[in-house]
């Protein structure tokens, strides 16, 4: 199953389009796609019961598609999850999952503009996670069982405010308009499976004006999306429809020599095997200077 957000309304993907899952259902379900999570396994059990050759498909324009969650009540996030990644910002590895948050204002949709508020905007490309039952001290052998689904995220960063001290502003850094784009579906994990894809070793990769500056699988992650839910769950529950950005590969720009940052112009093109990709471009603030 893949469902997504179509100008505000839930939709499940279908060949040549999508349905309107309120309009689908009679009413049964809503149209708004964050509610669905808090209802997720009835949700699916209906969407497994569906004639799909009888249900209207409506034709889908890549920029209307919005964040297949668009509201999460918790947004986590991980640091230095990848070795590659650990190592080229001069980190050993860690031995407990950095985490921090993106706030809710940073969410975007798949496409569109996003406005550079600084000279060191950086790209980092990773799988989402979005959580589909209440998961509370939960093994990591049943933690996904506990998903609704993956998507491609981002977890656009101005450097210079990040690293700002005395402590680092790692939320505060991460967390500008557009700084969390999500989508452009979320693809539950028995539809990898059936796509001969294994959810625990997906390839993802982002370019920057056509250049490939990332690339790697999330079977390198240090920890994996089950260590990360057991972890972060033995701490505080968490609830559908709550979103973790699961860490970045090698490749980011703060990292090269010299350090490579985001101008007005470049198009970011983020890419996850099986999901699909995000594409957007920026742009400067209004009246700032030229960057």
């Amino acid at each position: 199953m893949r469902i997504g957000n179509l100008d505000g309304r839930l939709v499940l993907a279908a060949r040549g389009g999508a349905v309107d899952v309120e309009s689908a259902s009679h009413g049964r379900f809503g149209s708004d796609p964050q509610e669905v999570f808090a209802r997720w396994d009835e949700f699916s059990e209906w969407v497994r019961s569906l004639n799909h050759a009888t249900l209207p498909v409506h034709p889908v324009e890549f920029d209307t598609l919005r964040s297949p969650v668009p509201r999460p009540d918790q947004l986590f996030a991980i640091g230095l999850n990848y070795r590659d990644h650990a190592a080229e910002s001069g980190f050993e590895l860690p031995q407990f999952p950095p985490v921090f948050t993106k706030f809710r204002g940073a969410i975007t949709g798949p496409s569109g503009p996003i406005t550079l508020p600084g000279h060191t905007v950086d790209w980092e490309v990773e799988l989402v996670v979005v959580i589909g039952r209440t998961a509370r001290d939960v093994d990591s052998a049943q933690a996904w069982d506990h998903v609704a689904g993956v998507t491609v995220g981002q977890d656009i960063s101005e450097r210079t405010v990040q690293t700002a001290g005395p402590a680092p502003q790692f939320s505060l850094g991460k967390s500008f308009p557009g700084f969390a784009p999500m989508g452009p579906w979320l693809v539950t994990v028995d539809e990898l499976r059936a796509g001969g894809l294994d959810p625990d070793a997906l390839k993802l990769s982002c370019s920057v004006n056509g250049e490939l500056v990332q690339h790697g699988t999330t079977a390198d992650m240090i920890f994996s999306v089950p260590a990360l839910i057991a972890t972060v769950s033995a701490v505080l529950p968490l609830e559908p429809g709550d979103v973790i950005f699961t860490g970045t590969p090698a490749g980011i720009g703060a990292a090269r020599t010299p350090p490579r940052y985001l101008r007005p112009g470049d198009r970011l093109v983020s890419t996850i095997d099986g999901i699909g990709e995000l594409c957007h471009h920026f742009v400067p603030a209004p009246g700032s200077q030229e960057m």
